[in-house]
């Protein structure tokens, strides 16, 4: 019996030990993506910096180069962030991640030859490829920025018939509160009903009355007044307080 209780403790003491270290291992792993993604983050702040201000402080095939670099990596990092963005509500835009994953990969090839070429000492030669360079920018920043600008407006054709609809049962609303019959206020009670019925040929005791112990006063008593209850049954927080009726 004594050999089962330390079994069950030592394994219990193993499983907790290995919960500890899955989670420390899960904790490890989190923190490093953390600090990876910040160092992605402050490497392209940096890159993109140095290249703002070479194709702004330089001039020539350094500043060109410099220009495409600085054009395909906006392009394509504003067209990834729509795309995700949108993905997450329009599952249609799956498809459209496919495709930009496809042509990132030729334009990481593009940014990596436009680097090559900013190490080329013959400016020459340099000279000579910008050409192609230039147009093969410009066709994936063209296809980058086409998928973002059709998903900006998806998005937004979605907004506009969402408002749209939303707009026509609020004006289906408004109509129906505004179409009241007599029946919807009720039926009018107390002056109002009596001025109703001046011939006296409705029921002898209004709904509103209550006759207490009896419906005749016992001998030696005074009848007891017949009063009405405010009619507004429901006082609002919005409603001023009536004021007192003078006793004059």
């Amino acid at each position: 019996m004594e050999a089962a209780i330390v079994t069950i403790l030592a394994l219990l003491f193993l499983s907790f030990v290995a919960l500890g270290v899955y989670a420390t291992v899960k904790v490890v792993k989190a923190a490093k993506r953390g600090v990876d993604r910040t160092l992605d983050q402050a490497r392209r702040t940096v890159e993109d910096t140095t290249l703002r201000a070479k194709s702004l402080g330089q001039v020539g095939t350094a500043a060109e180069l410099a220009r495409l670099r600085l054009s395909l990596r906006n392009s394509m990092r504003a067209t990834q962030e729509a795309l995700r963005a949108g993905a997450v509500e329009d599952a249609s835009l799956r498809e459209s991640l496919d495709l930009f994953a496809r042509l990132s990969a030729h334009g990481r090839e593009l940014d990596e030859d436009l680097k090559r070429l900013e190490r080329e000492p013959d400016k020459a030669y340099v000279a000579g490829q910008l050409p192609a360079l230039t147009e093969r920018t410009e066709r994936i920043t063209g296809s980058a920025d086409a998928l973002r600008q059709a998903a900006h407006d998806r998005a937004r054709r979605f907004a506009e018939d969402d408002l749209e609809t939303l707009s026509a049962q609020i004006d289906v609303e408004t109509g129906a509160l505004r179409h009241w019959t007599a029946s919807d206020r009720g039926t009018p009670s107390g002056r109002g009903a009596a001025a109703a019925d001046p011939a006296g040929t409705g029921p002898s005791q209004p709904a509103w009355y209550e006759s207490g112990a009896g419906s005749e006063p016992r001998l030696g008593e005074e009848p007891q007044a017949i009063t009405a209850p405010d009619p507004r049954t429901t006082a609002y927080p919005w409603e001023k307080k009536a004021r007192p009726e003078s006793a004059g």
